[in-house]
């Protein structure tokens, strides 16, 4: 458990628990499923936005004002997409019983990067 253990083996981990609390893995491992799946869906939006504006721009149909816009209402949309991880469901844990949080927060998980 990463609080009780030395700066070397907690900076080694790959993961590291910063309290003896088990129970939290579960919490940590869904907010890391709707992360990944967030980051994803953002990737495509971004990418979908800029191929469209790009073909647009090669065909003459975009001109610079609305493609800027386009654009800045796509981040806008990423941004939206990306605040709905402030609403990750509570984590059921192995037996039933489920977190006590009722929104997400960051588990007390320390991952090696």
């Amino acid at each position: 458990m990463g609080a009780a253990g030395s700066d070397v083996a907690i900076e080694t981990a790959d993961i590291a628990l910063l309290k003896d609390d088990l129970g939290k893995i579960p919490e940590a491992m869904a907010i890391s499923r709707a992360t990944l799946g967030n980051m994803r869906q953002n990737l495509i939006i971004a990418l979908v936005t800029v191929a469209g504006l790009l073909a647009g721009v090669f065909s003459g149909n975009v001109h610079m004002a609305g493609g800027m816009l386009v654009h800045q209402l796509s981040v806008l949309i990423v941004i939206a997409n990306g605040m709905r991880l402030l609403r990750v469901p509570k984590a059921t844990a192995p037996g039933g019983r489920t977190s006590k949080t009722a929104t997400a927060r960051p588990a007390t998980v320390a991952a090696r990067g």
